[in-house]
């Protein structure tokens, strides 16, 4: 029988002549697959008990089905259920698809509402541990140490960036500089004057504050700065090389979402970086297809939909995330033994349709950053001219490539405008008016960057 419970343990893991890694609790994380499954699937039969029983949105849905839930004898029969949509979650709101009393839940979070009513979560005293825990199986794997010194610029609040990874740092046994968003000339102060190892916040904050030390002349030499742990915004791989040689550090991708748990749902390790582990014992994945929901093999793209396991305010069964990745079972060379996901390569949500095609900003960006002249700041800009879509990239040039020129207006202007157009039209058939904007003038965020801004809406709405 396999209970559901660990014994903490730390544990040095060689993977390698040259290097080892930190597992923060060896007997979750290394289990061999066939135990694995068989503790989803019962921690999966008592999370579908314990919703048709307590929460009624479940309830009605399960019925409509006409499941028994007696009967499932495999994690494949997951399969027969009903998907949870972010819709739901709205209609439902406040806390029409909490699983427990408000007097039992510790903490409330909430998405920004920016679309309508926030999507409401919450958490009793267990869910905080179990998020504890996997952040802190997520620093280990990032490479972190115990009494390393943690620079925390995730926003504090409602959004569950920061607290999320403040308790799981210090549930790992890091010191953490709770310094949230902005005021970005004194983070890097604070960089500075307490020496932190691991930065997290989102890439392209990374990026701003980067740019902010070469504006005030700062040596990197004066940070310690090692490792990056970056997410609540898609970023490609483009992106990640820009961000290592700014900041001279290592940069990782960790992946959450509120409706699931926050921040620590799955992460890149320091060894393989070649997709996030998914901590599988609180998290089952599944990819589907986003048009017929039909469940996809490994390997092959489409949407990522997580159940919960162990969430007792706020379980969520077969959510669809929106966000398109991939899965993979092969074991990472750093020895945990749990599913793998690609890195986000988009939000369903976020997908661009331009005068018939269908593209996503990360798309965009991998081509931008491909160009040596250009930099990682620019805004898609979409408006709408006589009935016709129209779409403009505004991207920033090299401070390099501008002293060159000598001045903005050099006839070089017009030679790489026409040189980003063609390589847009070529990788992905786009037709695009490039403007081309000097160092510095596309706006910066001190929290998840503007990529999109879509003029065709009354509200001007941004994302």
């Amino acid at each position: 029988m396999i209970t559901a419970s660990y014994i903490f343990q730390v544990v040095f893991v060689p993977v390698s002549t040259k290097s080892e890694t930190l597992i923060w609790n060896r007997q979750a994380e290394t289990l061999p697959r066939k135990e694995l499954e068989a503790l989803q699937l019962e921690r999966l039969k008592a999370v579908l008990e314990r919703v048709y029983a307590k929460v009624p949105f479940y309830k009605k849905h399960f019925d409509q089905v006409k499941i028994n839930l007696s009967t499932f004898k495999s994690l494949d029969d997951l399969q027969c259920l009903p998907f949870t949509k972010k819709t739901d979650l709205r209609d439902n709101y406040p806390f029409g698809l909490f699983a427990e009393p408000l007097d039992k839940v510790r903490r409330i979070h909430a998405s920004s509402g920016t679309k309508g009513k926030p999507t409401v979560v919450g958490y009793t005293d267990s869910d905080l541990e179990d998020w504890r825990e996997v952040c802190a199986r997520s620093l280990a794997a990032a490479g972190a140490r115990p009494a390393d010194v943690l620079h925390n610029a995730y926003g504090y609040g409602l959004f569950t960036g920061g607290l999320g990874m403040h308790y799981g740092a210090e549930n790992f046994g890091a010191t953490v500089v709770p310094a949230s968003g902005g005021r970005t000339q004194q983070q890097i102060m604070l960089l500075q004057d307490f020496g932190a190892r691991i930065l997290c916040s989102t890439p392209s904050y990374a990026l701003n504050m980067a740019y902010m030390m070469d504006d005030l002349k700062i040596d990197r030499e004066s940070i310690k700065l090692e490792i990056g742990i970056f997410g609540a915004e898609p970023w490609t791989e483009e992106l990640r090389l820009q961000i290592e040689k700014a900041l001279s550090i290592t940069a990782l991708d960790i992946y959450g979402l509120s409706e699931v748990m926050g921040p620590g749902v799955s992460m890149e390790c320091i060894e393989g970086r070649n997709g996030l582990h998914i901590w599988e014992d609180y998290f089952l994945a599944e990819i589907v297809d986003p048009e017929t929901g039909r469940k996809l093999p490994y390997g092959e793209e489409g949407e990522l939909v997580f159940t919960t396991l162990t969430k007792e305010a706020f379980p969520v069964i077969r959510y669809r995330t929106g966000d398109i990745s991939r899965l993979y079972n092969e074991v990472c060379c750093c020895g945990r033994t749990m599913v793998r996901m690609e890195r986000i390569k988009a939000r369903l949500d976020d997908m661009l349709i331009i005068r018939g095609v269908n593209l996503f900003p990360s798309e965009i960006e991998k081509v931008l950053l491909s160009l040596d002249e250009l930099t990682p700041h620019y805004q898609l800009v979409i408006d709408r001219v006589r009935a016709l879509d129209v779409l403009e990239v505004h991207v920033e040039i090299t401070e390099l490539l501008l002293q060159g020129w000598g001045s903005f207006d050099h006839s070089n202007h017009e030679t790489l405008t026409n040189k980003v157009q063609n390589q847009l039209k070529d990788s992905l058939g786009l037709t695009a008016d490039v403007k081309l904007m000097q160092p510095r003038s596309v706006p910066r965020s001190e929290g998840k960057a503007v990529r999109v801004v879509d003029r065709r809406n009354p509200d001007n709405t941004e994302k």
